[in-house]
């Protein structure tokens, strides 16, 4: 289990889900505009939230345990940390007792949810488990299905999982690594033509093609998220910064590319100033960083 890259991951997750909450669902920036950070402190969202939650558990546990997680996810939610309404009465209901797989699976007249909530958060889980990334795709699936039961909903996150474990250990071929692993999908179909797009392309237009999160669907985040990592490897703020660029989601997104930009380059690789900007992380979930 590599701790060291799963908390260095949560740190780029939370800076990137801070600095994006300001640009959340803004349009593309225009031709020839400044990118300027937003004023601190950062406030983090429910993406942070629930990735410390799902953190936590995987230091406690070494797993994901579905039952504990849930009962995680719902006696921590906070109702001004940005949750979404069907995570909502998700999280409300689990909290008044009623079990998270009726929960889960009633969302959406019954087919579950494609949200990318599960996979805004999962990315310290691909770090976590980054020696074996078949485990890392199946921890990704239990908690995913806590919250997402929808096919897509898991499939984001699969892919964000895997792209965060193979990052831990280098970066080549990132998008193909993560491909190789995924069944048939919206989400797999995207990242199947984000591999054509080269790493330089104006990410405003890689999100035209992928999507930019406007939806809040897993098939119209993920795809754009990683190709966005797999540009930047090295460059955490140049990657938070083409997540901003491309407008949309830019929260969950920023949370996704920082998550698995920082499993590769660490704490060090995120400016000391951003982490400082952002606010500190729950009280009950403390980490020297």
């Amino acid at each position: 289990m590599n701790v060291p890259a799963a908390e260095a991951s949560l740190t780029g997750l939370s800076v990137g889900d801070a600095l994006g909450a300001p640009f959340e669902m803004k349009p593309a920036m225009p031709d020839g505009a400044a990118f300027e950070l937003p004023p601190a402190p950062w406030r983090w969202t429910d993406d942070t939230e629930m990735a410390c939650s799902l953190l936590l558990a995987l230091e406690r546990d070494g797993r994901v345990d579905q039952d504990r997680l849930a009962q995680a996810f719902a006696s921590r939610w906070s109702a001004d940390r940005g949750y979404g309404r069907g995570a909502v009465a998700l999280l409300q209901s689990i909290r008044e007792g009623v079990p998270w797989r009726s929960a889960a699976g009633a969302l959406f007249s019954g087919r579950g949810s494609a949200g990318n909530g599960a996979a805004m958060r999962v990315a310290p889980l691909g770090a976590f488990f980054s020696a074996d990334p078949d485990l890392a795709a199946r921890e990704a699936v239990l908690q995913a299905e806590v919250t997402h039961r929808h096919p897509e909903g898991v499939a984001g996150a699969v892919a964000v999982a895997l792209a965060a474990a193979h990052a831990t250990t280098g970066t080549d071929n990132l998008l193909r690594q993560v491909l190789h692993y995924l069944p048939p999908s919206d989400v797999r179909d995207g990242i199947g033509r984000a591999v054509r797009i080269a790493p330089g392309t104006d990410p405003r237009e890689a999100a035209a093609d992928l999507g930019n999160g406007s939806h809040a669907l897993a098939q119209d985040t993920v795809p754009f998220a990683l190709w966005v990592a797999a540009a930047h490897p090295d460059d955490y703020p140049g990657a938070l910064e083409a997540c901003v660029r491309a407008g949309g989601d830019v929260d969950s997104m920023c949370a996704i590319v920082g998550g698995i930009v920082a499993a590769h380059v660490g704490t060090p690789g995120i400016p000391s100033a951003w982490i400082g900007a952002r606010e500190q992380l729950p009280d009950w979930f403390q980490r020297p960083e």
